[in-house]
């Protein structure tokens, strides 16, 4: 097993753990807001264990909202209210594996059309049955090599 793989095969299985959370939804007041009052704790107690005034803490609530706190202070502020915050990503496809087949088979149909279509032209062309095993038989081996214009 090669070293991408493994490291695909770990990265798979943390990323799994968040899959379930891709349906929770930000409060519309945040994160930060919400569990203060939920758990009745003021701005100005905030503010406090944050060493920060309450004007401060109304600032971070709405840098939250706003998408543009920063991880470390979404990170204090967890600790300041004996939480822990828990960041990740999950692919959109389900899995790395299913980005990256994703992704090879878009470059192997690029590569596999334009050969075709250069063939076509020459008056040799290919059955669709052929250029669909062609597309898998590339998509395979762009796989394995996971090559750096996959992403381009």
């Amino acid at each position: 097993m090669g070293k991408k793989s493994l490291q695909l095969q770990q990265l798979n299985s943390k990323m799994l753990g968040f899959a379930s959370l891709q349906q929770v939804v930000m409060p519309p007041t945040g994160w930060i807001k919400a569990i203060r009052t939920a758990i009745g704790m003021s701005m100005q107690q905030l503010g406090n264990k944050l060493n920060v005034s309450r004007q401060a803490v109304m600032d971070i609530e709405k840098r939250e909202k706003e998408g543009s706190i920063t991880i470390k202070s979404l990170r204090e502020i967890a600790r300041a209210m004996d939480m822990q915050l828990v960041y990740g990503f999950v692919p959109s496809d389900g899995s790395l594996d299913a980005l990256i087949e994703k992704r090879a088979t878009e470059l192997a149909t690029q590569i596999v059309m334009r050969t075709a279509n250069t063939m076509k032209l020459e008056d040799q062309a290919n059955s669709k049955r052929r250029i669909e095993a062609a597309i898998k038989e590339r998509a395979a081996a762009i796989q394995n090599e996971i090559p750096k214009i996959l992403w381009d």
